[in-house]
């Protein structure tokens, strides 16, 4: 098996289109079409559906790609661990986060980054903290910034950031407001407003009700923390957040209160990242800068 083959493989799944691909890597079509059937003779398996529009993985295709995107990843690592050896820190860093992490200030230590190895090419991608660890264990990031969801494996270990409480935002006139602080059982009722289920605040407070067996309604949900607390502001619902929410310049004279719970309702963000062996240089340096550099996000 040529790494090329797979190379070419995952970059037809990606693109569900041959044509697509081709011109990607740039190859011919013919070469990549016959790449790709020489994969398929020697795993004895049709890899792709293929239809007048569009290309889709059959079964032994999907089991495929997980294998072969982990085997490219280490491929880039263990390339980028000779360049390192060699005193150059090359290639690419492929960084995931959340938005606004606690524990990191992501913007600030990429040109901490940038500054001391210009030559590493930074990618970034922002997304949930489950997709963001299903990245890191696939090999399609290096690491990302998220709450924690799951305990290590052999794909995906977690390092520390920080912890904080959860903390209970609503416009200073809500009938609420003037509580010393709230338990999940007294916020059954109210309409709140968060973010999609997949964002590390939401998983948090959807586990800390669950474990009181609190119902709640999530009537408004965003994708960024300006809408969350602009809606908070217009008095359209309450919200659960990290505690550091709460003290952004946007949160203004929103009301915050302590979050109470029987169960641990902390807030834990993480660098996800691959086990020791698979973690490459770009990461490995990327961390030394976060031990060094930064102060809470």
């Amino acid at each position: 098996m040529e790494l090329r083959h797979l190379q070419h493989f995952v970059a037809v799944a990606e693109d569900q289109h041959f044509t697509r691909a081709a011109e990607r890597l740039m190859v011919s079509q013919s070469g990549l079409s016959s790449s790709i059937r020489a994969l398929e003779r020697e795993l004895q398996a049709p890899l792709f559906v293929r239809t007048t529009r569009r290309v889709t993985l059959t079964e032994a295709g999907r089991a495929l790609l997980a294998e072969a995107e982990r085997i490219l990843a280490q491929v880039r690592s263990a390339h980028d661990a000779v360049a390192a050896v060699q005193g150059v820190l090359r290639g690419t860093l492929s960084l995931g986060t959340e938005q606004c992490i606690a524990g990191v200030h992501v913007a600030r230590l990429l040109a901490a980054f940038r500054r001391r190895h210009p030559d590493v090419e930074i990618r970034l991608r922002q997304a949930g903290s489950g997709a963001l660890a299903e990245e890191v264990a696939a090999g399609r990031l290096d690491l990302a910034f998220a709450v924690k969801t799951q305990a290590d494996t052999d794909q995906l270990r977690s390092v520390p950031l920080t912890r904080e409480s959860m903390t209970v935002l609503c416009h200073p006139t809500h009938h609420l407001a003037t509580a010393a602080a709230l338990t999940p059982e007294e916020l059954g009722g109210e309409a709140f407003v968060d973010f999609h289920p997949d964002w590390g605040p939401r998983r948090t407070t959807d586990a800390a009700f669950a474990a009181a067996g609190v119902h709640r309604t999530v009537t408004l949900e965003v994708n960024d923390v300006h809408s969350l607390l602009e809606l908070v502001h217009e008095d359209l619902g309450i919200a659960v957040v990290p505690r550091h929410f709460g003290l952004k310049r946007e949160a203004g004279d929103l009301t915050a209160l302590p979050l109470k719970a029987a169960s641990d309702t902390s807030y834990e963000t993480v660098a996800m990242l691959p086990p020791p062996e698979a973690t490459s240089p770009a990461a490995r340096a990327l961390m030394g800068l976060l031990d060094t550099s930064q102060e809470g996000g």
